[in-house]
């Protein structure tokens, strides 16, 4: 394992800590608002420029994406180089790319900002938790950090209000212009108020091969999953075209290649970290803390837990603006009730923990999300109201509560203090890979379920094969957004009551799938050492990212 290194700290004292405190936990603030914002605002943005539902599944991937894979390298940069340092570069790079966001005219150009926005983020978060650990000491930091984690929940709850009154009453694009403003105020502040600080006697280097290995690895899964769908899993049925590249129908599919090339660079990933690990070179993935039982488990349930979490927030709001016709801000307020019930969980937890063990709390989140998503699914139809929804939205919001708040705990609870920082970044990282992969997997559930779906229940109704197919294949593509539009077709009351019934099934299905993997996470836990022991250092605490 890496030898602690020094760490230059500046402590500050008095009212200045506090403003610097407030500006870091801004920047912070602003990247948990844009990564909520989006879900509600998607489907005004599949509308105004005619994307697709793959197209919107990348919106979401293409941010995890980067985060997930520059999350520890940044963590490494910012403390060789200074913290501050890569805290402002990200904030610049993540309100750049914010802007370059809304003013995007076209699907390549909106998931190419969007990447780059999870350029910013991955900089933003380990620089903001470095600079605090390195300016706070003894029970002021504690209260930091309780405050920079009462920032991203605060954040995660207001986020689809905010976006959905933007998107509402002005127009998504200013869901995202709003980090404009934002990003200004936090660079004044931090440049003012916060000082610079770097490990002395850190390792010097960055691990490269590392970093593009999980990165093309990440990018060829996902690309396999988002597009198998549209360009055929084994053969191709549809032809690619990127540039001077074009790939015809009827040879051995991209996707297929692009899958098995992903899983061929993870497996190099694990055998040149462990070479680089073993030459006692500067690595991103210490392959020996998998050798920790609990930080090994937990790491799998944060994973198989997102797939189900972050693929459900990507369906549901395209269900209920696209079937229910509710906007943004309605959306927002539904979802209002799932922050509920996390606000709720995590005050109930810690006294909880205390009497039953963290492990235990953990497996109550995980048992109540699963019955929260199980019982959307059974009750989600095209008549459902918000009130429906709420209660089940209520207890998956409890039980992400009641996880979220153990799991960081579980993970680095046998880590070694000197490698905790690694670990935590490396947690961190988990639930952005499931969050993409997620994305990719119940956006195609939701593909699949579409194009059979609305096409059995327009044919229950009497409508010809072939029309059916065509109406499928249009409300497949848009992610639902096109059911309204068919109210204006011969017969469209039967096309949108047969759509709808067809999106509602679909969504069922996700539902199912996300409770699933929520399942085998709850599975997974029960590998997990049953007399898991939270280890703080002063120096240290964890991210709830």
């Amino acid at each position: 394992m890496n030898a602690p290194a020094l760490s230059e700290q500046k402590v500050l004292t008095g009212k200045r800590r506090w403003i610097a405190l407030a500006f870091l936990s801004l920047g912070v603030a602003m990247i948990i608002l844009d990564a909520t914002v989006v879900n509600v605002a998607i489907p005004s943005m599949i509308k105004d420029l005619n994307l697709t539902t793959n197209d919107a599944e990348w919106i979401n991937a293409a941010y995890s994406l980067t985060f997930a894979s520059l999350l520890i390298l940044s963590g490494r940069l910012a403390d060789r180089f200074g913290r501050k340092l890569l805290f402002i570069i990200g904030i610049i790079i993540f309100v750049g790319a914010s802007v370059l966001v809304a003013i995007s005219d076209s699907s390549i150009h909106l998931i190419a900002a969007r990447a780059l926005q999870g350029v910013g983020a991955a900089m933003i978060l380990p620089a903001s938790l470095s600079v605090i650990n390195a300016v706070f000491v003894g029970k002021s930091r504690a209260i930091a950090f309780a405050v920079w984690g009462a920032t991203i929940g605060g954040m995660a709850a207001l986020g689809p209000l905010v976006g959905g009154w933007l998107t509402t009453y002005a127009s998504w694009h200013w869901a995202f212009l709003i980090n404009l403003p934002i990003g200004i105020i936090v660079l004044i502040g931090v440049l003012l108020a916060v000082p610079e600080t770097r490990d002395l006697l850190g390792r010097k280097g960055v691990d490269l091969p590392g970093t593009l290995l999980s990165t093309f690895g990440l990018l060829g899964i996902v690309f396999a999953l988002i597009e198998g769908q549209r360009y055929g899993w084994l053969i191709s049925t549809a032809p690619f075209k990127a540039g001077p590249l074009t790939w015809d129908t009827g040879r051995l599919s991209l996707v297929f290649i692009s899958g098995v090339l992903g899983v061929i660079a993870l497996l190099a990933l694990i055998l040149v970290e462990t070479r680089r690990a073993a030459a006692g070179k500067i690595v991103i993935l210490d392959l020996r803390l998998f050798r920790i039982r609990s930080f090994a488990a937990g790491n799998g349930v944060a994973v198989v837990v997102s797939l189900g979490e972050f693929g459900l927030l990507f369906t549901l709001p395209l269900f209920l603006q696209a079937v229910r016709g509710y906007n943004a801000l309605e959306t927002g307020v539904i979802l209002l009730a799932l922050a509920i019930g996390s606000f709720f969980a995590s005050g109930a937890g810690a006294p909880i923990s205390q009497r039953v063990g963290p492990v235990r709390v953990l497996q109550l989140g995980m048992l109540l999300e699963v019955i929260g998503i199980l019982g959307l699914g059974f009750v989600i139809s095209p008549e459902i109201t918000g009130w429906g929804l709420a209660p089940w939205l209520f207890l998956y919001g409890m039980g992400v509560g009641f996880a979220t708040a153990q799991l960081t705990g579980v993970v680095l609870s046998e880590v070694p203090v000197a490698d905790s920082g690694q670990a935590s970044a490396v947690q961190s990282t988990s639930r952005q890979v499931g969050a993409a992969i997620g994305t990719a997997i119940l956006g195609t559930t939701l593909l699949i379920g579409l194009g059979s779906a609305v096409t059995s229940q327009l044919e229950a109704r009497g409508i010809p094969t072939a029309q059916a197919q065509e109406v499928s294949q249009a409300v497949a593509s848009s992610a639902g957004q096109a059911i309204p539009g068919l109210a204006s077709a011969p017969g469209g009351d039967v096309l949108v009551e047969g759509a709808s019934a067809g999106f509602a099934q679909a969504t069922k299905l996700v539902s199912w799938v996300a409770g699933f993997f929520v399942l085998l996470g709850l599975l997974t836990s029960l590998l997990l050492p049953k007399n898991t022991a939270r280890v703080l250092s002063e120096g240290y605490a964890p991210p709830k990212s």
